[in-house]
């Protein structure tokens, strides 16, 4: 409050404050805004609460990312604002104005995909047209950060964004100072910009790092746990920016509802990963009682606790967990859209198939299901041979076709 108090001080004339993807819990924080005779407009798309916050306005959809929701507004706000819009007519007023409404999709695309946003509806379209933007981004500091990761900005997808370019745009906010990331984003400056990229670039490397320890570090405080309907791991050397991270690699490892938190001396904060079917930001708030505040989406979320409440809160979570979860909840599923030979396997369909682009959340790529078939061929590939490249043929032998298996499993024996 002090902080925000000394900027109300230092800019009189600011009258409004306006929210990016948080703020649809902040009562608090709202409430305090307005005791300074600030207007408060919250734009969120995280789940609502019981209430609103007592705002001047709130725009909210879970339909898009949060980044999406500005955007939007801010379209709005430029009509507003430049009402010859409206009056104009031809190609070339039309080419203007979409040029300069669509001028941030690339942003919208990165942070739609980053933030595991089911890609239906409105987000799928969003992400549709921002990859040709972003493919063909003359920004400063995208372009070097595509550089530092060795990408070709042409061939970027979904999982570019999702595993290479998210992951180093966040890791100044999980490690350091998300400012950074801000300041790659907005340079015009080439030079600033390579060299802000080489800064995210460490800093992400150094991320993975400390991430990969913590994982080993919880895998071994959940050990005792794994038999139970929900992982709720806590330690004091946990870096906040990372628990997200690690809840994810938790549940991905034992496919179990996971919750990591970074004990501090006061509060911890926490941050959960869920499994298919179970809305963990609701789950979490069964338990209110002991929280302090909590938000997010069904699959994942976040919420901060008083640390002298957090065994009371870990019996409370799993007797819930005891009586929410079964077993149908934790049985992976790998979900088959249809069987489909290995002769109609060909680039024709490969085509076709790329039309369903951009595969996400919600809209994954699709899975297809070969019987019958003979392992013809096969070899150990890839660091310490962990995988197995194979050649897999019909049992008519007329048709063949060439696979992987990742992470190969002794105990699956394979034999041609």
């Amino acid at each position: 409050k002090k902080g925000v108090v000394g900027m109300r001080d230092k800019y009189p004339e600011v009258k409004i404050v306006l929210t990016v993807d948080n703020g649809i819990v902040a009562f608090d924080g709202t409430d305090f805004a307005n005791s300074l005779g600030l207007d408060v407009i919250i734009t969120d798309h995280h789940v609502l609460g019981k209430k609103l916050p007592n705002a001047y306005s709130v725009v909210h959809s879970t339909k898009v990312c949060g980044s999406a929701v500005g955007w939007f507004l801010s379209k709005e706000i430029y009509k507003k604002c430049h009402p010859e819009w409206n009056e104009g007519s031809g190609k070339d007023s039309s080419r203007a104005q979409n040029d300069i409404m669509l001028k941030h999709l690339d942003l919208v695309t990165i942070a739609t995909i980053a933030d595991l946003v089911p890609l239906t509806e409105q987000s799928r379209i969003l992400v549709k047209f921002g990859l040709k933007y972003l493919r063909e981004t003359k920004r400063a500091g995208l372009v070097s950060l595509f550089e530092e990761a060795t990408l070709d900005p042409k061939k970027i997808g979904t999982y570019e964004i999702g595993h290479i370019i998210a992951p180093r745009l966040n890791a100044m906010g999980r490690l350091e100072e998300g400012m950074d990331s801000l300041r790659l984003l907005c340079t015009k400056d080439e030079k600033k910009a390579k060299n802000l990229a080489r800064i995210i670039g460490e800093t992400n490397r150094n991320r993975q790092q400390i991430t990969a320890e913590t994982v080993e570090h919880a895998k071994d405080l959940s050990s005792s746990k794994i038999s139970k309907k929900l992982l709720f791991v806590y330690h004091e050397s946990y870096q906040p920016g990372v628990i997200g991270l690690v809840a994810g690699r938790l549940t991905e490892e034992y496919y179990l509802p996971s919750i990591v938190l970074s004990v501090g001396e006061k509060h911890s904060k926490a941050s959960a990963r869920s499994v298919s079917g179970l809305n963990i930001i609701e789950f979490i708030r069964e338990a209110s009682e002991f929280l302090v505040d909590a938000g997010g989406h069904p699959m994942a979320a976040g919420f901060t606790v008083e640390t002298k409440k957090l065994e009371l809160l870990e019996k409370k979570l799993e007797e819930l967990a005891e009586k929410l979860i079964n077993e149908d909840h934790l049985i992976r599923k790998l979900k088959i859209d249809c069987e489909l030979p290995i002769d109609l396997v060909n680039l024709d369909l490969f085509e076709e198939l790329l039309k369903l682009e951009p595969f996400g959340m919600k809209n994954p790529a699709p899975v297809f299901l070969s019987k019958g078939l003979e392992i013809s061929a096969m070899k150990f590939v890839g660091k310490e041979s962990k995988h197995v490249k194979l050649e897999l043929r019909s049992k008519n032998h007329e048709s063949r076709i060439m696979g992987i298996l990742f992470n190969y499993d002794k105990s699956l024996d394979l034999k041609i």
